[in-house]
């Protein structure tokens, strides 16, 4: 191998003639050594070996002539490879045991902090390979809109900017170049979903709704990770964030709208994903068709990342809110229901709460290859707004916002926590809240009969975008 050691697995002569070896040879050199610039993508391993496995898997994976936005095979084989370096420990009954009483012990525990009812009771204990595998198909759903619309773009921005006289060999090469792109675009959330599996203590670490309604989880061998260094009882840490687990479960599970809401944002911003053509253009009228350097130069020149539209960051905002009320809400309920029981609960909830500010490397990694922030930026901010209006509201007149996503707080809440709990939790504010509340279900109402007296049906997202 020679320079950063980033060069993809050799290929023999007879690769010459082979279409798929001539645009590799095309993209990374004769040599076939990743450039800097390709070798830094997020994703993509710092280990030579891995790295070689990695395209070794994806050369393969072409050949079966995939033409998905992502190659979800290879993401899941790469995920699971990723999950297991330096270990993965399977679960044992032991653990699987203490991580049922644990949950168990936190839905009784939330019963005194929130109204919302417990989830169903489906408890697990995975290991970090198990994790992936249960919480692939959410992330499907998160990134495969991203990657569509991104070869959208760069196939439309390709095709109309391409100079009469590239543009059948451009024709020919873009079912290829799908492929492809494809094969990366899935090993590099496979490797992302992977490493993340080893920073994730739970199936709600994250914020996005990545477990069935009533479910929740544990990894067992990340919560033992987490809790190493703060000299706390091991049984104190599992139980805290349980609670935390616990209640990001009994959220989701109670309130029907919100997943499709949180989601609903990440396939908007998906949507809006647009491809500077002009950038395009001047690039593609510079390349020689005969010279493949100036070919990779210009793949590793950026011309093709997606520029951010005022529909996208308002789609991002809106998810950036909803991701810090629910991270927030989680915080504030289990610093309830923890507080007078666990010794170390402040210091458990400001670990976290540095955990979560901070955000771990493949946090970092996913939001650079989907363009998402996972972490709540926000989060002490939402935490003091559903704070104060526990003081103001009671925890019925708290939770009772979540009845629908016009009435959650919004980012002006955020600037002034104590003046929107006093004008929501006043008598008068809680009597324009619950008549709020009534006009929003009465014109529900209305709709649905306009519909030949159909029923509107709940937590389909379409709502108006928190306040």
């Amino acid at each position: 191998m020679t320079g950063f050691g980033r060069d993809l697995p050799d290929r023999s002569e007879g690769d010459d003639g082979d279409p798929m070896g001539e645009l590799f040879k095309a993209m990374f050199g004769p040599g076939g050594q990743l450039p800097p610039e390709l070798a830094n993508m997020p994703g993509l391993p710092q280990d030579p070996a891995a790295l070689q496995a990695m395209f070794l898997q994806v050369q393969q994976m072409l050949a079966g002539g995939s033409d998905a936005p992502v190659n979800w095979d290879l993401a899941e084989n790469i995920a699971r490879q990723a999950a297991a370096e330096g270990g993965d420990p399977s679960v044992g009954d032991a653990q699987q045991r203490a991580v049922t009483e644990a949950l168990r012990t936190a839905d009784l525990w939330l019963d005194r902090a929130t109204d919302l009812p417990a989830a169903a009771g489906r408890t697990h204990a995975w290991s970090r390979s198990e994790w992936v595998a249960q919480t692939l198909p959410v992330w499907k759903g998160v990134v495969e809109p991203v990657a569509e619309r991104v070869g959208q773009a760069m196939g439309e921005a390709m095709s109309s900017q391409a100079p009469p006289e590239i543009a059948p060999m451009l024709g020919a090469a873009l079912p290829m170049m799908r492929r492809m792109g494809g094969a990366f675009f899935g090993a590099q959330v496979g490797q992302a979903v992977g490493a993340l599996s080893r920073e994730v203590v739970s199936g709600g670490d994250v914020g996005l709704p990545l477990l069935p309604a009533g479910a929740a989880a544990l990894v067992p061998a990340n919560v033992a990770a987490f809790g190493e260094g703060l000299g706390l009882p091991e049984d104190e840490v599992r139980l805290y964030l349980a609670l935390r687990e616990a209640a990001h479960a009994r959220l989701f599970a109670g309130v029907p709208w919100l997943r499709a809401h949180i989601l609903g944002a990440v396939d908007e911003y998906a949507r809006g994903i647009a491809i500077d053509t002009d950038m395009i253009e001047q690039a593609v009228r510079q390349i020689d068709p005969g010279d493949p350097q100036a070919l990779q130069e210009a793949l590793s020149s950026g011309i093709f990342e997606p520029e951010r539209t005022p529909a996208q960051q308002a789609a991002l905002d809106r998810l950036e809110i909803a991701l810090a009320l629910v991270e927030g809400w989680v915080d504030e309920v289990v610093d309830a229901a923890a507080r007078t029981s666990l010794p170390h609960a402040v210091q458990l909830r400001e670990t976290v709460r540095r955990r979560r500010a901070a955000g771990g490397p493949a946090e970092h990694t996913f939001a650079s290859l989907v363009g998402l922030e996972l972490r709540p930026r926000r989060l002490r901010e939402a935490a003091a707004v559903w704070a104060a209006l526990t003081a103001a509201r009671g925890v019925g007149g708290r939770d009772a916002l979540w009845e629908h996503p016009d009435l959650v707080p919004g980012a002006e809440s955020f600037a002034d926590p104590e003046g929107f709990a006093r004008g929501s939790g006043s008598d008068a504010g809680g009597q324009d809240l619950d008549a709020a509340l009534a006009a929003i279900l009465d014109e529900a109402d209305r709709d649905g009969s306009d519909r030949d007296g159909g029923e509107e049906q709940p937590g389909d997202g379409s709502g108006g975008e928190a306040r």
